[in-house]
């Protein structure tokens, strides 16, 4: 059966996107880098002590892609944001907050009882999903 290992990320800035994403959700152990200079790419696998991890891929000459908010994104075809639980949503979103992200939704109550979400742009303006799932029953 298939088991999630990471997702990729575009970036522009590599080094900033590392210590945002660091700070942001603990992401701090480099599991993996590649440079690949006469392509202009360098990439940074980054892994959290939970095994969260997320491949960070910049590219000299890369496009920005960015969505005002998550109706926006479903209006284009292809991955437009990510999501992680966490423990206590109000704390999580201040962290983000403080490590440089941009509030795009306010912690809220989720379609599903008891459940809390709230969406943020990463310091590149890519759409980060923060879920608190509902207390077990």
């Amino acid at each position: 059966m298939p088991v999630f290992d990471h997702v990729g990320l575009s970036v522009a800035d590599l080094d900033r996107q590392r210590r945002f994403y660091a700070a942001a959700l603990g992401l701090t152990e480099v599991e993996e880098t590649v440079e690949m200079p006469a392509a202009h790419i360098r990439t940074a696998i980054l892994r959290a002590e939970n095994g969260l991890k997320i491949e960070l891929i910049e590219r000299g000459g890369s496009a920005a892609q960015e969505f005002a908010d998550p109706y926006d994104g479903a209006g284009t075809q292809g991955y437009f944001h990510w999501a992680v639980y966490v423990d206590d949503l109000d704390a999580a979103f201040a962290t983000v907050l403080d490590a440089g992200a941009r509030e795009v939704s306010a912690p809220a109550d989720a379609v599903r009882a008891g459940m809390k979400f709230a969406y943020v742009k990463d310091p590149e303006g890519n759409l980060l999903e923060l879920i608190q799932p509902a207390p077990a029953a």
